[in-house]
């Protein structure tokens, strides 16, 4: 067995990365036991409470032993993996790489430190399964000759059935495959819809699999797996509807950034005194800026859309009351009035609700506004949006309109102000110069904390905000 006393063996712990968090889950290993790890190298992606975050290993070597499985929970200064460093003896091959198909009793596999000492027993010919050696690539990407088999996620997720495993794709995959390339949410959704990454024929630039290869795995896997077995095909119809039949209930354990914007959204809720107020506006002479502004050179190739402008006016409007942009200093029972616009914008992401903000935004031009938005908004797509970038935030943009909701009354982001709801933008009947004809209109809520906003200052906002869309040429004259 390695003993961790060995100088020549390194401990990687669990880092603070989230400012102050104190546990991560670890989402997945990019490495296993006997891999070549490089300075720099991402070898897990793991979750905390604020964001899904990948970690560098900070030293060369061999991965010796992989402390946790995906799916725990780990403390922060907890070591998650050992790794003999250049210079000390190989690192001991894990007993399942010699173990031959037909040998199912391993019972040392869930646990690294016996199969490290089963190793030790192992056929001089453990040399020739050593793995190569791991080169480094681009974050979120591995290549591996070693076969890898992790371990699933703990939780109530909904599998494939096994039969119809190995034959995804009508083969099965080769144990010595070398590890298929594919960014972290690409293996996250190949895990959900049951399909092995390594039976998928990549499609993407250097062999990179994309979610179309994934997708287009897992329609034909449906299809192909009641192929070998004819004669059992009627009895074998309900199988594919047996993941809910019978199941009144599924519990879905509530941990990282979903558990986190649980306990905020109740403590804003229950902390702050919430007040909204509402206003419907025509939106017409917005949404024909939005249409040339896409035609200007100068906008060219970035993310054109109302949420620009909305964002642009409540910046005008935050600078004609600056009172608004404030947090509550409950300790010190002080109003602190913030210089700068953090400007937040709420996202729905597979992981659940983020908040990152545009730092320093009432700083920003109309395209370097449109560039960070369209930053923003890839990088939370992805989950890759990090920890820093959803803290220090002042005011907050929700747009519910995007789902066809009209508007809501949401909840304010803990430690700001104030929160701006969109609502959907449609062609309803409005009285225009006298008449009524069809406009773009759409509803605003602000929601603000009455400690430290009035009933006269949000509504000065609100009024502002819905002046500037109503008359996007306030943008120039009150700017």
């Amino acid at each position: 067995m390695t003993t961790m006393t060995d100088a020549s063996v390194r401990e990687f712990k669990m880092p603070d990365v989230g400012e102050g968090l104190t546990e991560a889950e670890i989402l997945k290993w990019y490495v296993q036991p006997g891999d070549t790890v490089t300075d720099g190298q991402v070898v897990c992606e793991v979750e905390t409470a604020k964001a899904a975050v990948e970690l560098p290993i900070p030293y060369d070597g061999v991965v010796s032993e992989l402390r946790f499985p995906e799916g725990t929970t780990v403390d922060v200064g907890t070591a998650i993996i050992a790794v003999r460093v250049a210079g000390g003896a190989p690192a001991p091959v894990p007993a399942q790489a010699e173990a031959a198909p037909a040998a199912p009793a391993a019972p040392e596999a869930p646990a690294p430190a016996a199969t490290a000492s089963a190793s030790a027993s192992a056929p001089a010919s453990a040399e020739e399964a050593k793995p190569a050696a791991r080169q480094p690539v681009l974050v979120g990407y591995g290549v591996s000759t070693s076969a890898t088999k992790r371990r699933p996620r703990k939780g109530p997720e909904v599998t494939v059935p096994a039969p119809a495993q190995p034959e995804l794709n009508g083969h099965a995959p080769a144990a010595d495959s070398p590890r298929p390339l594919a960014k972290p949410p690409v293996r996250k959704l190949a895990k959900d819809l049951g399909v092995d990454l390594t039976a998928v024929t990549p499609s993407g630039p250097d062999g990179i699999i994309t979610r179309e290869d994934v997708h287009a795995a897992a329609t034909p896997a449906a299809v192909t797996a009641p192929a070998p077995a004819p004669v059992a095909a009627a009895p074998a119809a309900p199988a594919p509807a047996a993941s809910y039949d019978g199941v009144r209930e599924t519990r879905i354990p509530v941990k990282g950034v979903r558990k986190a914007t649980a306990a905020a959204m109740v403590g804003s809720a229950f902390t702050a005194p919430h007040v909204t107020e509402f206003v419907t506006v025509d939106v017409t002479r917005t949404m024909k800026l939005v249409e040339e502004l896409k035609q200007d050179k100068e906008m060219q190739g970035r993310r054109v859309n109302p949420l620009l402008l909305i964002a642009k006016a409540l910046l005008v409007a935050i600078k004609r009351n600056p009172d608004i942009n404030a947090s509550w200093d409950e300790a010190n029972q002080e109003i602190v009035v913030k210089h700068y616009v953090n400007l937040g914008i709420a996202a729905a992401t597979p992981r659940g609700l983020i908040v990152p903000n545009i730092k320093d935004a009432q700083d920003k031009t109309l395209p370097q506004l449109a560039d960070a938005l369209g930053e923003l908004v890839a990088t939370a797509r992805e989950g890759k949006t990090s920890p820093s970038a959803m803290q220090g935030g002042t005011v907050t943009i929700t747009n519910v309109g995007v789902f066809g909701v009209d508007t809501g009354t949401p909840i304010l982001n803990p430690g700001e102000s104030a929160i701006l709801a969109i609502g959907a933008i449609k062609l309803q009947p409005w009285v225009h110069k006298g008449k009524v004809k069809p406009r773009q209109v759409t509803t605003l809520a602000l929601s603000f904390d009455h400690r430290l906003v009035d009933g006269e200052l949000g509504s000065k906002v609100l009024a502002d905000v819905a002046a500037i869309l109503e008359q996007p040429k306030r943008l120039i004259t009150w700017a």
